[in-house]
């Protein structure tokens, strides 16, 4: 079902693995580590969900060729490529083992994801797994987020799931330029983030990778999203070939976590709990970061080409 084509990066931060499907299509799927953290107490694997991505953001490289939603089947073939190749019994020790559904494609737009969520603690023996999900909430995935709920209260309880809305923007007009497609309102947004926060769960984060000339003000956030059930994550707009050519920059600079002081304190003013989230930047010439996309890199011969690595 997957045929690995290449893999490359630096196994002490992060590899990204491109895998050749049935069809012929390629998928990327990333393993890392958060140094100084070992591996052997938080390992993360980013799987993709869809070929390529139907958005289009104009700081992601993933979207502009949409060939489809994976199928439950390919998805866990990619886990399970990184989780045999450490854990050939499929029994992981990490406590902190995290599966974020964040390469390729937008998860609340593939059902098949639910089935995966499903799956997992039966497949791997794994008592620190947390799935990580990451949504734009598109418009028409008010079902997926009310499965969503009823999968996380069954499965994965006490805080063992990451839940994630990128916003982006306060505004919910200017967030219409960085995400070109149909989604739910913040105050829906808002009212399922507090249903889904349960007693015990993580609290649902946003994630903002402010961007120059788009607002953003806390106090708005506020009004709209309770700090008892959201929680801020603000991170840096990476340089991808898409936010390169469209011209955006980010107001976080990573080689100055400075820069985001102002955004820190004015967050925590309003009420939040807030995570600066500043990767390691040698993540961008690897191109496992959020929203880089190598598959294009890939020559025919299977290697990867040189402007990728």
């Amino acid at each position: 079902m997957l045929d690995v084509v290449s893999t490359h990066g630096d196994p002490d931060l992060a590899t990204v693995t491109v895998g050749r499907l049935s069809d012929g299509e390629l998928v990327e799927f990333v393993e890392s580590v958060q140094p100084p953290v070992p591996r052997e107490e938080k390992w993360v694997l980013i799987i993709s969900t869809l070929r390529g991505c139907p958005v289009g953001c104009p700081i992601c490289d993933a979207g502009g060729s949409y060939g489809g939603r994976l199928s439950a089947g390919e998805m866990l073939a990619q886990v399970d490529h990184l989780v045999k190749a450490r854990y050939p019994d499929r029994k992981v020790p990490v406590p902190k083992f995290k599966i974020q559904f964040a390469r390729m494609g937008d998860p609340a737009f593939n059902p098949a994801v639910l089935e995966v969520l499903r799956l997992l603690p039966s497949v791997y023996d794994a008592p620190g797994l947390m799935p990580s999900i990451s949504t734009v909430a598109p418009a028409g995935c008010r079902g997926f987020l009310e499965e969503l709920i009823r999968v996380k209260d069954e499965l994965y309880p006490d805080g063992r799931f990451q839940m994630q809305f990128s916003i982006h923007t306060s505004s919910e007009e200017a967030r219409r330029e960085l995400v070109p497609c149909s989604t739910l309102g913040f105050r829906e947004m808002s009212d399922w983030g507090s249903r889904f926060h349960g007693e015990g769960d993580r609290k649902v984060s946003l994630n903002f990778a402010a961007v120059r000339g788009f607002p953003l003000e806390p106090s708005r956030v506020a009004e709209l999203f309770p700090a008892e059930h959201f929680m801020i994550k603000l991170t840096p707009v990476n340089p991808t070939r898409s936010s390169v050519s469209n011209g955006l920059h980010g107001v976080i600079d990573p080689d100055i976590p400075e820069s985001a002081a102002e955004l820190v304190k004015d967050f925590k003013k309003s009420g939040f709990d807030v995570v600066l989230s500043i990767g390691d930047t040698r993540e961008n010439h690897i191109g496992s970061n959020c929203g880089l996309y190598t598959a294009d890199g890939v020559s025919a011969s299977g290697g990867v080409a040189a402007e990728t690595d």
